[in-house]
C-alpha cells in the first residue's frame, strides 16, 4: 500500500521528523532525509501489524493536498513511500462479480489515469463504504 508521510526539515542539530497522518500515532525519525523515509517504512509496517492484530482496520487515506491544509504540516516535505502491509491481511481471495459493462468501463478508464489496479479500486470503494 502507498501511505503518505509528511516530513519535518532538520538541521544539523536535529533530525528530520516523520508523521504518517493517516495513521495516527505512526510517527518516526532520521538523521537524513534518506534516512527518515526508510524508518517510516518501518513505523508504518509496525504501526498496521498492530492494528489488524488488534482486529482493528487501516484508516482510509486522504489526498496530499487535503493533508496540505493542515497548518500543523506548514513547510513540511511531503513523499509517499510504499510498504506491503497487504500481507496482514490474509491471502488474497478471486471473486467473481457481475457489473455493469459501462461502469466497468468507467472504472477501468479511472484505474489506469491514477495508476490503479481495478482490485485496489474495488477495495478501497468497499472499505469506504463500510467506514463513512
Amino acid at each position: 500500500m502507498k501511505f503518505i508521510v509528511a516530513i519535518e526539515p532538520g538541521s544539523e542539530k536535529t533530525s528530520f521528523g516523520v508523521v504518517v497522518p493517516d495513521l495516527p500515532g505512526c510517527f518516526s525519525a532520521g538523521d537524513t532525509l534518506d534516512d527518515a523515509i526508510e524508518n517510516a517504512r518501518e513505523a508504518i509496517d509496525l504501526h498496521c501489524s498492530t492494528l489488524i492484530e488488534d482486529g482493528l482496520d487501516l484508516p482510509l487515506a486522504n489526498t496530499i493536498a487535503q493533508h496540505q491544509t493542515d497548518p500543523e504540516f506548514a513547510g513540511w516535505i511531503w513523499a509517499v513511500v510504499e510498504v506491503p502491509v497487504e500481507k496482514y491481511l490474509g491471502p488474497a481471495e478471486k471473486i467473481n462479480i457481475t457489473l455493469p459493462s459501462v461502469l466497468l468501463g468507467r472504472i477501468d478508464a479511472y484505474t489506469r489515469a491514477h495508476g490503479a489496479t481495478r482490485s485496489g479500486f474495488l477495495a478501497d470503494a468497499a472499505r469506504r463504504a463500510m467506514n463513512p
